[in-house]
């Protein structure tokens, strides 16, 4: 039985919905970087090729941090050297620098993606910079990736709460945000890397960006928070989300953030509104539960979990 036969019919959308969503898939990157043992090449290329097959096309594959912050991801340059890249699918990486940029032109990568802080604890605990000469990193890696004909993405972290600084000004992350797509980014992801939002704060924080057309959002679920606080994105007029295959991952810098939201999770609920992904829900789950096989341990995927027992 296919998962939509299990399901409630569909609920049309009202105006408030986008008709269609596209889902910012992290499971390769963000899911595995806090793995606590290294996942080989051959699965990781098992991984997104199964994910590629499902339907996502977007791929976030692997990042170029040195390979002492994240050993987990030491592999990257090996990755995408075996990559076979899906007709319609983009694999952009993670990088932290200009060397990570180097060794990502090397990769023949298209699309790349920095990460910044909106705390300034934040930034000197994951960045070793204060929150305002983090940007003098970001600007000549943005400038020569762009130059080269590269796509960049930021993301902003810790948006909603910091676990040393607690809840997190609206205007704060605002002056980051704003500050990375007048660098160049062509997109902006907003994360709540310890999942202590409520949808009245994303609402008021996408408020205080007014124009969302070019923002995303990243929710963590450590309460539980994560899927509502999408639809209240949803209806703020986001169409991009950020989820990870099996709800995979957390941020090995701070140690209070737990799993992404579970893609399966994300498109359930998506398909539930009538909301369009283009992903095939039965091959996702069949990936997903093929990795928690991998890993050794039951996916966290409500999902995943009720259409395979």
């Amino acid at each position: 039985m296919g998962a939509r036969e299990v399901g409630l019919p569909d609920v049309v959308p009202g105006g408030s919905l986008p008709s269609q969503v596209t889902i910012w898939e992290v499971g390769a990157r963000d899911g595995l970087q806090n793995e606590s043992v290294v996942v080989p090449v051959s699965v990781k290329l098992e991984f997104l090729a199964r994910l590629a097959s499902a339907g996502l096309s977007v791929l976030e594959a692997t990042s170029f941090v040195h390979p002492k912050w994240v050993p987990q991801l030491a592999d990257a340059a090996e990755l995408l050297a075996g990559l076979s890249r899906a007709p319609g699918v983009v694999y952009p990486v993670l990088v932290p620098n200009e060397r990570g940029l180097d060794r990502a032109l090397e990769a023949g990568v298209t699309h790349i993606a920095i990460f910044a802080s909106a705390t300034e604890t934040f930034a000197s605990r994951n960045l070793n910079r204060t929150l305002d000469s983090q940007f003098e990193m970001f600007e000549p890696t943005v400038a020569r990736a762009l130059a080269a004909g590269l796509d960049v993405r930021g993301y902003v972290s810790m948006c909603f709460g910091d676990p040393w600084e607690g809840a997190v000004d609206p205007a704060q992350v605002v002056r980051v945000g704003e500050r990375l797509l007048e660098m160049g980014c062509s997109q902006l992801s907003l994360g709540d890397t310890i999942g202590v939002a409520t949808p009245g704060q994303v609402e008021a924080l996408l408020g205080g960006f007014g124009d969302v057309s070019r923002l995303a959002v990243h929710f963590h679920d450590t309460y539980g928070q994560a899927l509502s606080n999408t639809l209240a994105a949803l209806r703020c007029g986001v169409t991009t989300v950020d989820s990870s295959a099996g709800g995979l991952g957390g941020c090995p810098y701070a140690e209070s953030a737990t799993g992404n939201l579970a893609t399966e999770d994300l498109v359930w609920m998506l398909d539930g509104l009538g909301v369009e992904t283009g992903v095939d829900l039965d091959r996702l789950v069949e990936t997903s539960a093929w990795m928690a096989e991998q890993l050794g341990r039951p996916s966290p995927s409500r999902v995943v979990r009720a259409l395979t027992k």
